[in-house]
């Protein structure tokens, strides 16, 4: 595969962005290069994802966000407010353990979207 300029386009809009749906990918793209589609920005992604260069997560209802396969974490995502955050993969150790020990199976663990109630959240109704 060669890197074509609207690729190359695509991954430093990733890179810079962190974690990003297709449209906020195409938007930020189309801030330096307008003539860069939404379709565009799928087929690249989708390109980027089966090369394991980028993955993507669900964080919810809605689209996915994609982010550079090496930044790995858990996604906290809050149910009530909509606040994400991220905690260190190994957070999920045990867990993989015990799957694998009583299931053999194999947990990836590396971009996972977990949800739940946020600290400020459960503070406030507790």
């Amino acid at each position: 595969m060669r890197m074509t300029p609207q690729r190359q386009l695509v991954l430093d809009a990733l890179l810079e962005l962190e974690h990003a749906t297709p449209e906020q990918v195409c938007q930020h793209v189309q801030r330096t290069t307008p003539t860069v589609n939404i379709t565009t920005v799928y087929r690249t992604l989708e390109l980027l994802e089966s090369l394991a260069v980028v993955r993507h997560t669900h964080l919810g209802h809605g689209a996915p966000t994609y982010s550079v396969h090496e930044h790995e974490h858990v996604h906290l995502v809050c149910h009530r407010c909509g606040h994400v955050d991220e905690a260190e993969r190994e957070v999920m150790d045990e867990l993989c353990g015990t799957l694998r020990a009583r299931h053999g199976f194999h947990l990836d663990a590396s971009h996972l979207a977990l949800s739940g109630t946020c600290r400020a959240c459960s503070q406030e109704n507790p």
